[in-house]
């Protein structure tokens, strides 16, 4: 059934709705989600939360406000440095992120990937943030894993 979900986040920079959340694996069939009234970053130690998020257009978002953005939904540890890029953060998660619609960067310390819809990339804890540089929104849907750096 097509509703709108009940678990949403819209900060200036993006908009996050979680789908599904599992507390743990193997999932019980005839469990139904388990889904919180916010959006919670880390999804539960032994499960899992699918997330869409959307973006906008770079040029609509001032520097600030993203960093800020990802400071409220990820915690004062994921905000970037000054000196680094804008909206640069680390979570412990297995993120596996296919874009529906649109086109952003992937960016990292190290380089950046334009994906476009169908494309996947996999965040393995490490450092990374989106960049829109069209002028139409981006839509991403995300499995999160919990993870650690063992």
């Amino acid at each position: 059934m097509d509703e709108t979900t009940g678990t949403r986040v819209a900060l200036p920079a993006f908009s996050v709705n979680d789908v599904w959340r599992v507390d743990a694996l193997p999932a019980v069939f005839t469990d139904g989600d388990t889904l919180e009234p916010e959006v919670e970053l880390a999804p539960p130690a032994s499960g899992l939360v699918v997330r869409l998020a959307t973006f906008p257009p770079d040029s609509e978002i001032d520097p600030a406000v993203y960093a800020a953005s990802i400071g409220k939904l990820h915690g004062e540890g994921a905000k970037a440095d000054s000196d680094e890029i804008v909206g640069l953060h680390a979570t412990e998660t297995v993120d596996i992120a296919t874009i529906i619609d649109g086109e952003i960067y992937a960016i990292y310390e190290t380089g950046e990937t334009l994906l476009r819809p169908g494309d996947t990339v996999i965040n393995r804890g490490n450092k990374h943030a989106w960049s829109n540089r069209t002028d139409k929104p981006v839509t991403m849907v995300a499995v999160m894993v919990a993870g650690t750096k063992g």
